[in-house]
């Protein structure tokens, strides 16, 4: 018996029991689709996280107050008179630029339209290249406009839409906290960091502006620090922490009163915490195939069992144990193949859907490693029925009821 007569019977052999064939494929398909999704998901949520953190600059540092533990750490507010003095210091060669930021939330007013913005910042003319932001119209800040105390303001994308909609927001005046700002400008969109805050749902004002009106004169939020390139972060952090351990007088063994954040770190732990994620619900996806692959050792067993009698007709007309073998083999990897198949199909069509909130991206890898771990399944839990039925005694075989 050749190669084709053996597929022909396998085929044969599946098409018989329908019903029951459809459900061992079901199984196998969940399994595949579940993977590819998952893992698309997660590749997704991780893509996010490294764009959010990217869009910061990867030449960035963020200077805050520090919240250290122990009884030699003492507390100190960050003061726009320590981000000048750092600014002015001769000691940092590797900083491009120092930028004050006040933070809080403001409603915003426009000819009748009110908006809750997320995040109001007050700073100065270097804040949006410090913060990776552009422009899509309109100018920036300007530093007369912070000498002054000038009432301007630039606007997110988001904030634009849901005060202005369609109309033209440049020159506009805005209600901010109850007073006037002229908007002079509207950032470009960004993508929204991880799924809970909106990165476009920002304002931007001078410092001394923000401060006159809405925040007062106390602590700044952070300070802002933007090395020469991303080659130089690391030297430009160490710069910065020498320079402001003298500006606070930290003694020796004493906890700095603040903490800096290299944004470059941050995207590599953040990308290795989301390629965690990841695995893990390749992991529990990858569940539903070894599920699948016991219906199919199931399926195959009962196959087997019912089959006892042919198996053993073919066997006394001098059908070898190989062309046994094969046959069962090939039908338990048809079953398999088909419901990795279509589990590929039903993959790409729910990835047009969001998950989670998040867009599914389908990565190619992922659907050749599922495509290929279904035939290991067929062949693997194939292996143990087809062996059985390939053992059997013909004299065995035929006096089997």
């Amino acid at each position: 018996m050749n190669l084709v007569e053996i597929l022909r019977f396998a085929v044969r052999g599946v098409v018989a029991n329908r019903l029951r064939s459809s459900l061992t494929v079901l199984g196998v398909l969940i399994g595949v689709a579940s993977v590819i999704l998952l893992v698309g998901v997660g590749t997704s949520s991780q893509q996010e996280v490294e764009e959010s953190i990217e869009s910061l600059g990867t030449n960035t540092l963020t200077v805050s107050a520090s919240f250290g533990q122990g009884t030699r750490t003492r507390f100190t507010d960050l003061t726009a008179a320590i981000a000048a003095d750092l600014e002015d210091s001769e000691l940092i060669p590797n900083v491009a630029g120092v930028s004050p930021v006040a933070g809080t939330t403001a409603t915003a007013v426009w000819d009748g339209s009110e908006y809750d913005i997320g995040s109001v910042v007050g700073s100065d003319e270097d804040y949006l290249t410090a913060a990776n932001h552009t422009l899509a119209e309109g100018t920036g800040l300007a530093a007369a406009d912070v000498e002054a105390g000038s009432r301007v303001v630039v606007i997110g994308s988001t904030v634009a839409e849901e005060l202005f909609g369609g109309a033209d927001p440049i020159g506009e005046q805005i209600s901010l906290g109850g007073s006037m700002y002229t908007v002079v400008g509207v950032l470009e969109e960004q993508s929204s960091s991880t799924g809970f805050t909106d990165a476009n749902d920002i304002a931007v004002a001078p410092l001394t502006a923000v401060q006159r009106t809405l925040t007062g004169y106390g602590a700044l939020s952070q300070i802002l620090v933007q090395s020469t390139s991303s080659d130089t972060v690391d030297a430009a952090e160490s710069e910065v922490s020498a320079v402001l351990d003298g500006l606070l007088h930290v003694e020796a063994g004493q906890s700095a009163p603040f903490q800096i954040t290299n944004a470059a770190e941050l995207l590599e732990t953040q990308a290795d915490t989301a390629e965690t994620f990841t695995v893990l619900l390749g992991a529990v996806a990858a569940i539903s195939l070894l599920v699948g692959g016991i219906g199919i050792t199931n399926i195959m067993m009962v196959s087997v069992t019912e089959r006892t009698r042919e198996i053993g007709i073919r066997k006394a007309l001098g059908a070898p144990r190989r062309v046994i073998l094969t046959q069962f083999l090939a039908e338990a990897t048809a079953l398999s193949l088909l419901g990795g198949g279509l589990g590929v199909a039903v993959a790409y069509a729910c990835s047009a859907f969001t998950i989670a909130g998040y867009e599914t991206v389908i990565v190619p890898g992922t659907v050749a490693l599922a495509l290929g771990v279904s035939m290991a399944i067929g062949l693997f839990f194939g292996g143990y029925p087809a062996s059985r039925a390939a053992k059997l005694r013909p004299i065995d075989a035929l006096r089997y009821e």
